[in-house]
């Protein structure tokens, strides 16, 4: 069976507190109802015992006053019927409409009569007094419209519920204020957690956190410390396993070069080839690892808090002139255009490992005989700068844009040589120094746009 999405603990809170106050309404003014409406009819039975006594013995007059029947059934008069001895004669009444007959039986009753709309009257019923003559003795029967005991009591029970009805609307404001209260600990958990460094995530606090999320706070420091655990044997293992084969692939590298000019031309020298570009590209592999594996570790205090102060456009003039023996191999015609002298907060080392990258992709990748430009230029707002490598190559396919930067990935039908390593290396410098790095393809469709956006800028010459 599957459960569908949970609501939001907030809506949650809100449904059961607007429930919880509708369900002590009801209750309330059920109580009330019941309660007050016993109160209501034990005293007016007692009103109406005491009138209908005090008209049979005697102490009233026996001449009633008219009654007005709105009075009586809505404002809840009572109606006094005075009748002979033997019931057969009604002698007088305060209201002569209401033509209820004397009950056969003295005390109280409930009776019927088509006259109201509700039709329901309470009756109380009494003997006259006994000293006196059976003619003198006449009964006395008062009336009272039940339906007025109900809407008294009625309006009482909702009286009683509307404070909690007005108190609702305060309690959702509380709810509210709560819950936002509450929630920004869990805010403050997930900043935190947004700002872990993915190269050596640290625990999270529990002391200030609720203690309903605190073992969620306690599972998570320790699933990071697990992760911790095995990014640290992982950054060994590629550190080891690079330094390991670093060694003897450079033993082989220089057999291989030694052995060049002993190689006789023909299929020899083209196996021979084959076996050379091998070599190299698995010393350019271990020396990636390495780097990547230097990447990888945790950003040293200092080096977080003081960042280096580089001149970019040396930076660039740098890597471009590196690379020069890749391009001359390749004859590649790589061109630099620089728009002034900026300096960015970012180490010199960290932007070579980007722009080494990226002019080394731009040249494997164009055509022999092609060019590869790298232009450094200022933003549209004047405070960023930013620094273009395009190539003449063949691009990237629109699915395999979003994939270019993962870690071995490689572009199918890519040209031999590379480890697929370089782009993640450059995505995590300029994620760590909050720079944007970017691939796509041009518009005249003649190659690829690689755009770096650095900033702000600390200076121009």
């Amino acid at each position: 069976m599957s459960l569908g999405k949970p609501h939001s603990l907030r809506r949650q809170l809100w449904w059961w507190l607007v429930g919880l106050h509708l369900a002590a309404m009801a209750l309330t003014a059920l109580f009330s109802y019941l309660a007050y409406g016993r109160i209501i009819n034990t005293f007016m039975d007692e009103q109406m015992r005491l009138v209908a006594d005090s008209y049979a013995g005697g102490a009233q007059s026996r001449t009633l006053q008219p009654l007005a029947g709105e009075k009586a059934l809505r404002g809840g008069a009572f109606v006094v019927q005075i009748w002979s001895a033997d019931g057969t004669m009604l002698l007088a009444s305060s209201w002569p409409a209401l033509s209820l007959p004397l009950q056969a039986d003295s005390g109280f009753a409930t009776v019927q009569w088509e006259g109201d709309a509700d039709g329901r009257w309470r009756v109380y019923t009494v003997q006259g007094g006994e000293g006196a003559q059976p003619a003198d003795r006449p009964r006395v029967q008062v009336l009272q419209s039940a339906s007025f005991r109900q809407q008294r009591a009625t309006r009482r029970a909702l009286l009683e519920s509307l404070p909690i009805v007005l108190l609702l609307p305060v309690s959702l404001l509380a709810l509210w204020l709560i819950v936002a209260a509450g929630s920004r600990s869990l805010r403050a958990v997930a900043r935190e957690v947004a700002a872990q460094d993915e190269r050596d995530p640290a625990g999270l606090p529990v002391a200030r956190v609720p203690e309903e999320i605190g073992p969620l706070v306690q599972a998570f420091n320790s699933l990071l410390a697990r992760l911790r655990g095995a990014l640290a044997t992982q950054r060994r293992f590629v550190q080891d396993a690079a330094h390991e084969l670093r060694t003897p692939i450079t033993a082989i590298g220089l057999q291989v070069e030694n052995l060049r000019g002993l190689i006789p031309p023909g299929e020899a020298a083209e196996r021979f080839g084959q076996l050379e570009a091998g070599v190299t590209r698995a010393r350019h592999l271990s020396e990636q690892l390495l780097r990547l594996s230097r990447q990888d570790m945790p950003l040293r205090p200092a080096a977080a808090v003081e960042p280096a102060d580089s001149d970019l456009a040396a930076v660039l003039r740098e890597s471009v002139g590196q690379l020069m023996p890749l391009a001359d191999l390749r004859r590649i015609d790589v061109g630099f255009e620089g728009d002034g002298e900026p300096r960015v907060a970012v180490p010199a080392t960290e932007l070579r490992s980007i722009f080494d990258n990226l002019i080394d992709n731009a040249i494997r990748y164009a055509p022999e005989g092609s060019a590869v430009d790298v232009r450094l230029q200022a933003a549209a707002d004047g405070r960023l700068v930013v620094v273009d490598v395009l190539d003449s190559g063949p691009g990237i396919a629109p699915e395999f844009i979003g994939r270019v930067f993962d870690r071995f990935f490689r572009v199918p039908g890519a040209p031999a040589g590379g480890s697929g390593l370089g782009l993640a290396i450059a995505q995590g410098v300029g994620r760590r120094h909050g720079l944007r790095i970017e691939l796509r393809n041009r518009e005249d469709g003649r190659g690829l746009l690689a755009r770096v956006t650095l900033g702000p800028v600390a200076g121009a010459a």
